[in-house]
C-alpha cells in the first residue's frame, strides 16, 4: 500500500537521480529518478510523493505535486457600519399598578360601598379587636396528612394466629418481648474500593540499542520481526516477490532472509524482555502480580548473559517477597470477615489465594466451615441457600461444610443450583437427593494423548455380548 509523504530534495547525482529526505528530517532517506521531478526542480524544494516500503528501503513511485504550491482561498472582507455600537442593551420597564377593579377570582369586597375601589395603601387601618373571634370548635382539627382521626378502638382486633410467624435468623427477626428494647441496628462500614492494579509499561531502551547496532539494510527485517515474528517476515517477502513478478523484476532470496531473521529473533526477544524486567524492578511493589509473574517466567529463556541473569534473580526474590506479603494480607482480611459473620464474602475470598497451593490454616478453615454450616439452615430463604452453596462449592472448605438442615419446600432454582455444583459439594447434594452433574472433561495434552476407545474414570465398560 502506497503512502503519501512530503520530501525535500537534498542533492543531485551525475546519472540524473536526486537524493531526498523526509521533510524536517536530518539524514537523506533514498533517491528518486530525475525524470519524475517537475521542470525547474532544485535542491531544497519540497515535493509531495507516493512511496512504497520494501525490505531494502523506501521507494518513490510517483510525484504528486509541489508541497509549496499552495494557493490561499479567496476571502471576503467584512466592512460593517463602522459605528461603535453596544453589543448588549437593556431597557427598564416602569412599574405598573393594578387596574381598578382587578381582583382576579375573588370578586368585589362586600364591606365597601359600590364603586369604592381605592388602592390598598389608601385603606384605613382596622381597629384592634374589630374582627369577631371564631367560635371554638368551628374548624375541626386534622392530623398530618389531611386524614380524619380514627376514634380509639375503631380498628377491629386481629384474631390470634392470623398473622404468619416470621422465620428466625437471617434477615428476619422474631417478635420482640413486651417492654424489651429494640436491638441496635448493625451498620456495616462500606469497604474502601480496592486500588486499580498498575499494569506493566516497559520502555524501549534495550530494543532501540539492538536496532542501532544493525546496518541500515537489516533494520526493515528487524522491524518486521518485532511486529509479527518470523511468520511476518515470510509474509512480507512473499508479498514483495509477488509484486516483483508482476513487473518483471528479480525476486528476493527468501531462504537467506529467513535464516537471518531466525538468528536475529532471540536477540530482539532478549532485548524486549530486558526492557520489561527494568520496568518490573522499578515498580515491583505496585505492578500487578500477573504481569510480574509473566516477566519472571520468561526469564528462563530470555536471560542470556550475566547481567540479565542477575536481573532475573532480583525479580524472583522480589516476587517471592511480594507474594508473601499479599498472602499475609489475604489471611488477615479473611479472618476479619469470618469474625464479622460475612459468610458469602469470606467464602468467595477464600477461593482466590495470592499464593497458589498454600493451604488454609486449620484453625481458620474450621471457623470458616462452621460459619458456612450454620448459615445453611432451614429458616433462610432459598435465594440465600443458592448463594451460599455456590460460594462454598469453590472454597477450600467445600467438603467440610455440613448444613444444619434443608428447607421444607425446595424450589426448582435451588435444585438446579445444587445439581450444577453438586460434584464439588457431594455431601450437600446427597441431602437433597440430587445426583450431581459430572464436570466436563478437560481438553488438555493428556486427553489428546489418550488412545481411541480408552476410558478414564467412572465405571468400567460392560463386557461384549457372547457370540
Amino acid at each position: 500500500m502506497s503512502r503519501r509523504i512530503d520530501i525535500e530534495l537534498t542533492s543531485t547525482r551525475p546519472d540524473g537521480s536526486w537524493t531526498w529526505r523526509a521533510a524536517g528530517a536530518k539524514q537523506p532517506r533514498g533517491d528518486v529518478d530525475g525524470a519524475m521531478l517537475p521542470a525547474g526542480a532544485k535542491v531544497g524544494d519540497t515535493l509531495r510523493v507516493d512511496t512504497e516500503s520494501y525490505l531494502e528501503g523506501v521507494t518513490v513511485v510517483a510525484v504528486v505535486a509541489s508541497a509549496r504550491a499552495r494557493q490561499e482561498p479567496a476571502r471576503i472582507e467584512v466592512v460593517g457600519t463602522k459605528r461603535n455600537e453596544e453589543l448588549v442593551t437593556s431597557t427598564l420597564v416602569e412599574k405598573r399598578g393594578r387596574r381598578d377593579g382587578d381582583r382576579g377570582d375573588r370578586g368585589p369586597r362586600g364591606d365597601r360601598p359600590d364603586g369604592d375601589r381605592r388602592p390598598r395603601g389608601d385603606r384605613p387601618a382596622r381597629p384592634a379587636g374589630d374582627r369577631p373571634a371564631r367560635p371554638a370548635g368551628d374548624r375541626p382539627a386534622r392530623p398530618a396528612g389531611d386524614r380524619p382521626a380514627r376514634p380509639a378502638g375503631d380498628r377491629p382486633a386481629r384474631p390470634a394466629g392470623d398473622r404468619p410467624a416470621r422465620p428466625a435468623g437471617g434477615e428476619h427477626r422474631g417478635p420482640r418481648a413486651e417492654g424489651a428494647a429494640r436491638p441496635p441496628r448493625r451498620n456495616r462500614p462500606t469497604p474502601a474500593p480496592a486500588p486499580a492494579a498498575v499494569r506493566l509499561r516497559p520502555g524501549r531502551a534495550h530494543r532501540n540499542a539492538v536496532l542501532a547496532e544493525l546496518p541500515e539494510a537489516q533494520r526493515p527485517i528487524a522491524d518486521q520481526l518485532l511486529r509479527g515474528g518470523v511468520p511476518g517476515v515470510r509474509q512480507a517477502i512473499d508479498k514483495q516477490n509477488e509484486a516483483a513478478r508482476a513487473v518483471g523484476e528479480p525476486e528476493l532470496k527468501a531462504d537467506s532472509l529467513l535464516a537471518f531473521a531466525e538468528q536475529l529473533l532471540p536477540r530482539l526477544r532478549a532485548a524486549e524482555w530486558h526492557d520489561k524486567a527494568d520496568a518490573a524492578l522499578a515498580g515491583i511493589d505496585e505492578i500487578d502480580l500477573r504481569d510480574l509473574r509473566t516477566v519472571v517466567v520468561a526469564a528462563d529463556t530470555a536471560a542470556r548473559d550475566e547481567q540479565t541473569r542477575a536481573v532475573a534473580q532480583q525479580l524472583r526474590d522480589g516476587l517471592t517477597a511480594r507474594v508473601d506479603g499479599e498472602h499475609g494480607k489475604w489471611l488477615s482480611e479473611l479472618s476479619g470477615l469470618v469474625t464479622e459473620g460475612r459468610t458469602v464474602r469470606a467464602l468467595r475470598l477464600s477461593s482466590h489465594p495470592p499464593k497458589a497451593g498454600a493451604p488454609l490454616p486449620s484453625e481458620l478453615a474450621e471457623r470458616l466451615a462452621a460459619l458456612a454450616s450454620a448459615g445453611l439452615a432451614p429458616e433462610i430463604t432459598q435465594d440465600r441457600w443458592a448463594t451460599l452453596v455456590d460460594a462454598a462449592a469453590f472454597s477450600p472448605v467445600r467438603l467440610a461444610v455440613k448444613p444444619v438442615g434443608v428447607p421444607a419446600v425446595i424450589a426448582d432454582e435451588l435444585k438446579a443450583t445444587i445439581a450444577r455444583v453438586g460434584a464439588r459439594v457431594p455431601q450437600i447434594a446427597a441431602l437433597f437427593g440430587i445426583s450431581p452433574v459430572a464436570a466436563p472433561a478437560r481438553r488438555g495434552p493428556a486427553a489428546r494423548a489418550r488412545r481411541p476407545g480408552q476410558i478414564t474414570g467412572g465405571p468400567a465398560p460392560p463386557p461384549p455380548p457372547p457370540p
